[in-house]
């Protein structure tokens, strides 16, 4: 949407909340102006009443104000906040209040004096998040019905947790954090909140802090001027001026160097920032989400990451599980990527057959989703038929898959019958006490498996 265009949307209504006569009626000329309907509040218990009767879409509101103000107001309109977004008005001092704010809820914060542009801005953003929202809303669907959201494949219950954090972080303008070992996905999940997010159309841009040299990060994130150092020929766009209005991800932001963190600080507290060599600030609009692999309280306790740094990221944390910790999710990521190969090398393998998927569901994949991905490749590649069966599995994998195969301990006295009923009881606990599966491991038939189990239940009283 043309920023210069907001009339196009005369029907969104504003709520204009400061104490201060004068800077209220100043803000609602301003978004009037912008054809935008408006009405006023002097503090948050009138807001609420305002609320009911007036119905905004958008709320803009002072922090401190007398009987009730922002953050309780806020937090009052918690239930509705689906439907309302709300944007701070923070004083000088207070902008660690409006970050909490952002955690209860909040879409944005601007700092006083209002720089009109930068509301207009938000506001134009505003409109947007409805867009957006109805887009998660569409992608819950489509997670009920096929274990997805978005790009993101899973039905297991950290990743569902996961799915909800994603939900409430990606309308807002809030920073994210994300951390989990090497190969879980972190790139995927900040491209899912961006392309989520009222940002979708602007620029993606990201950057891998441990694969620049150190004299060279700085240049990368901030850019540099003509000159600024030997070797500087031509002036250079760094990674915030190229991801105005849209998202940055810094991935291993734990690798960079402290004196580069406090200057990152800097610009997510100012929204401003100086190329090298250069005399002049530039504003810059840019969320920004990090990653680390390494556990980030971890990180801060042995200095790889400043505190600071840490709490102005830490609106939102994001943590990945590891594959090893999300089994029945292999299933659906194979699949998905099965899909993915067949289409990209003109294949039509239909599935991994049982035995093949038995074996990825015990291997660990230190990988994690990354290795799964590239064994489904090769194995869709290499599949001559309609299955990927466990001869298209890499020898690693096998090797290892075996290792782990769970055990049971027999000690001398240990009956015959003792002995298969915790065989029985161990694959079905392997098996998720899937039946048919568990009776094809034990090499017996359903039907006798169903049997045994009965006279389990009647010895002993396991359930079967």
């Amino acid at each position: 949407m043309d920023e210069t265009n907001l009339s196009e949307y005369p029907g969104e209504r504003v709520l204009i909340v400061e104490d201060d006569p004068a800077t209220r009626s100043g803000l609602a000329e301003l978004v009037q102006a912008w054809g935008f309907q408006t009405d006023e509040a002097p503090d948050g218990e009138e807001a609420l009443r305002k609320v009911t009767n007036f119905r905004p879409a958008i709320i803009v509101s002072d922090l401190i104000m007398p009987r009730m103000g922002g953050h309780d107001l806020l937090r009052t309109l918690k239930d509705q906040l689906s439907d309302l977004t709300f944007i701070l008005l923070t004083a000088q001092g207070t902008i660690e209040s409006a970050v909490e704010a952002i955690k209860d809820g909040a879409y944005d914060y601007l700092s006083k004096p209002v720089d009109p542009q930068r509301l207009k801005i938000l506001l134009q953003k505003a409109v947007e998040r409805q867009e957006t929202l109805r887009e998660v809303r569409l992608l819950r669907r489509q997670l009920r019905e096929q274990g997805s959201f978005g790009r993101i494949v899973g039905n297991s219950p950290g990743i569902r947790a996961l799915y909800r954090v994603i939900e409430q972080a990606a309308p807002t303008a809030a920073s994210v954090l994300i951390w989990g070992e090497s190969g879980t996905g972190k790139e995927l999940i900040a491209q899912t909140i961006h392309e989520l997010s009222p940002r979708a159309s602007f620029p993606f841009v990201a950057i891998n802090c441990a694969a620049i040299p150190e004299t060279l990060l700085e240049s990368e994130i901030f850019g540099h001027e003509k000159g600024a150092f030997t070797g500087a020929h031509d002036r250079r766009i760094g990674v915030f001026e190229l991801a105005h209005r849209g998202t940055l991800f810094l991935d291993e932001i734990a690798e960079m160097q402290p004196a580069t963190q406090v200057k990152l600080l800097r610009v997510l507290q100012e929204r401003t920032f100086r190329r090298l060599g250069g005399r002049q600030e530039q504003s810059v609009d840019v969320r920004v989400i990090a990653a680390t692999n390494r556990d980030p309280v971890e990180a801060v306790r042995d200095g790889k990451l400043r505190e600071d740094l840490y709490y102005r990221l830490n609106v939102f944390m994001v943590e990945l599980p590891p594959l090893r910790t999300r089994r029945e999710d292999i299933p659906l990521l194979a699949q998905a990527f099965l899909n993915e190969f067949n289409q990209r090398n003109g294949k039509a393998v239909r599935a991994v057959d049982q035995e093949a998927m038995y074996l990825l569901e015990r291997y660990p994949w230190p990988g994690n989703i990354r290795e799964l991905r590239n064994v489904i490749e090769r194995a869709t590649i290499l599949a001559e038929g309609d299955f990927i069966e466990l001869k298209h599995m890499p020898p690693t994998v096998v090797a290892r898959s075996e290792e782990s195969l769970p055990s049971v301990t027999l000690s001398p006295g240990t009956t015959v019958d003792e002995a298969e009923r915790r065989l029985i009881l161990l694959t079905l606990e392997h098996t998720r006490n899937n039946k048919t599966r568990a009776a094809e491991i034990l090499g017996i038939s359903l039907k006798t498996l169903h049997n045994k189990l009965n006279r389990m239940k009647q010895e002993t009283g396991v359930r079967g």
